[in-house]
């Protein structure tokens, strides 16, 4: 909520005691009006926060959301970290968050406001229109999944829609029981799921997913390049993205992180190939 300025005797204060101090029944009128109108004007407001980690497109959205006489910009973050503790603190109506975020990554922000019940919904945005990704958010607790290339009229739209209790996903308005059906019938036609909820994630792209079944079998670098037809150093390149994304240390945990997930399989014809 915003600050409430009291207007006591001619003078501007931010002392809500003063309340107490007012002997003269004008002045109390004069500060009740004030105090009704900033009331008001504080619960017709949507607060929001944004979060995320360039520094220009931050700030193109903060501009483009400030243009809205409801919308009220109350804190900016550049990385997950100080982005919880941002929404702690000032418990937004609304947070725009990146998903592909350093340090906590969006949708593991979301498991984090869900889990300690903040009263915050989640709009994330994504450079990713992959259906897996977008069931994921939902699964997870997001209030809505957009990509960046959203226009900015839209994207407005789709912060009041989630002030308001509803979700979105793209262009489309979900109240809970639609949305249940949209997960049903999105999970049933994937088929499989590339993450539980609540954990870890970021979205790995189609290269880096054929790379990381390469490298469950066991083939190194040199091989994966021979076989994709592209050089060691992009084959490198990947497994450095794929071991950053999943957040661990080595080969060998990715490979376990993978098969342990069914992201990949290994296959009879693996083994059988080594006997």
């Amino acid at each position: 909520m915003g600050r409430t300025w009291w207007f006591i005797n001619g003078n501007y204060d931010y002392d809500r005691s003063a309340l107490f101090l007012l002997h003269d029944p004008y002045s109390y009128a004069i500060l009740s009006i004030i105090y009704d109108m900033d009331l008001k004007h504080s619960m017709s407001e949507i607060s929001i926060i944004i979060i995320d980690d360039h520094p220009l497109f931050r700030q193109g959205v903060a501009d483009t959301l400030s243009l809205e006489s409801d919308f009220w910009i109350v804190a900016q973050a550049g990385n997950g970290e100080e982005g919880i503790n941002l929404i702690r603190e000032h418990q937004p109506m609304v947070a725009v968050v990146d998903v592909n975020l350093p340090g906590l990554n969006g949708q593991q922000i979301t498991r984090q406001v869900v889990t300690e019940k903040l009263p915050t919904r989640i709009l994330l945005l994504t450079a990713y229109d992959d259906t897996e990704q977008k069931i994921h958010a939902m699964r997870v607790g997001a209030a809505a999944y957009c990509t960046k290339d959203v226009l900015p009229e839209d994207l407005v739209n789709s912060i009041r829609l989630v002030a308001s209790g509803k979700f979105v996903i793209g262009d489309q308005a979900y109240d809970n029981a639609s949305l249940e059906r949209w997960i049903a019938m999105q999970t049933e036609g994937a088929g499989r799921s590339y993450s539980d909820p609540g954990e870890p994630f970021q979205p790995l792209s189609s290269r880096e997913m054929e790379v990381l079944s390469y490298v469950t079998r066991g083939m190194s670098n040199k091989e994966i390049a021979m076989l994709l037809g592209i050089s060691q150093q992009t084959v490198k390149n990947h497994v450095t993205s794929v071991l950053r994304k999943l957040g661990v240390e080595d080969r060998t945990q990715a490979a376990i992180f993978a098969i342990s997930r069914g992201w990949v399989r290994v296959y009879r014809s693996d083994t059988d190939s080594q006997e």
